[in-house]
């Protein structure tokens, strides 16, 4: 079985991703390979990051040539998520994402394949468990890192882990931010196979031949009913998080995690709890005080 080789694709001239096709030459079909290329970041994302990989994932998504997309990273790293560092700086603007990370992978009608490696981490990591399928190198290592950081997420990207791993190991996994190898991974049902470093891109080939060799349209019917039951969770009062913590996402204890990550210190999350607590208890007794001469007057 023999492939061309990958081209980049031409219109298609980014600055933080790589995007490429290439063609089976038997099977006659395509795919598409989307690479976050920040290496020097760990292949963290910021919007822009985000921004592009929209536009190669909706040019895959509508290419009758291409039955899969891969989504990978540069060098030794799959992600390390999002990039804190641009994130401590844009909350203080407003500036979130434009268009959700993960909503790439359900608009895509051709099945994802994420083929990580190294650091799978945070939104590097969720993005990889709600790819179609997951093929790890055996130098990967996978895990969330956002109450250590203090780096908020919330709705159905959290809750579909469920779906993939069961309850008690997602709560584990997003509420302990444990790190798991490879072999780890595979066990619980987080990847579908492990494979040695160096053979990482052959075997993504060999599961992207089994993909071509079926009906492609009859490929894409079965993703758009896997994926309903992202549109079942998001429906599920997903984002109910922000409707019980609306302060939460742009509170102290956020700028605290993002300011200590780049200071490169352990944050103090019940430091900042406590002074709150603190402003809170002099309120109330504030309150209860005036009350009091209120009555007594």
């Amino acid at each position: 079985m023999s492939w061309t080789s990958w081209e980049p694709v031409k219109g298609f001239d980014f600055s933080d991703i790589l995007y490429e096709k290439k063609r089976h030459l038997e099977l006659e079909g395509g795919i598409a390979r989307v690479t976050v290329n920040r290496p020097h970041r760990l292949n963290a994302f910021t919007a822009e990051t985000m921004d592009e990989m929209f536009h190669a994932f909706y040019d895959a998504s509508h290419d009758s040539r291409v039955g899969a997309v891969i989504l990978t990273g540069a060098g030794e790293h799959f992600g390390a998520g999002g990039d804190v560092e641009w994130e401590e700086k844009e909350l203080r603007v407003h500036v979130y994402w434009r268009f959700p990370p993960n909503q790439l992978l359900r608009a895509c009608r051709k099945p994802v394949i994420a083929a990580v490696k190294g650091w799978v981490i945070g939104g590097s990591h969720h993005l990889a468990y709600m790819c179609d399928f997951t093929i790890a190198a055996d130098t990967a290592r996978f895990g969330q890192n956002g109450p250590r950081v203090g780096s908020p997420a919330d709705g159905y990207i959290v809750a579909y882990l469920t779906r993939v791993v069961g309850a008690k190991k997602a709560r584990e996994i997003w509420m302990l931010c444990r790190k798991y190898s490879a072999d780890e991974a595979l066990a619980m049902g987080l990847v579908n196979t492990v494979v040695p470093f160096d053979e990482l891109d052959a075997e993504v080939d060999r599961w992207c031949e089994e993909i071509l060799r079926l009906s492609p349209g009859c490929v894409e019917v079965l993703k758009a009913s896997f994926d309903a039951d992202i549109d079942y969770l998001a429906g599920q009062w997903g984002h109910q998080s922000r409707m019980l913590y609306p302060d939460w996402f742009e509170g102290a204890e956020v700028r605290e995690g993002q300011r200590a990550f780049i200071e490169k210190r352990t944050p103090r999350f019940w430091r900042v709890r406590n002074v709150e607590a603190d402003l809170q208890q002099e309120f109330r007794e504030r309150v209860l005080l005036e009350l009091g001469e209120e009555q007594g007057s």
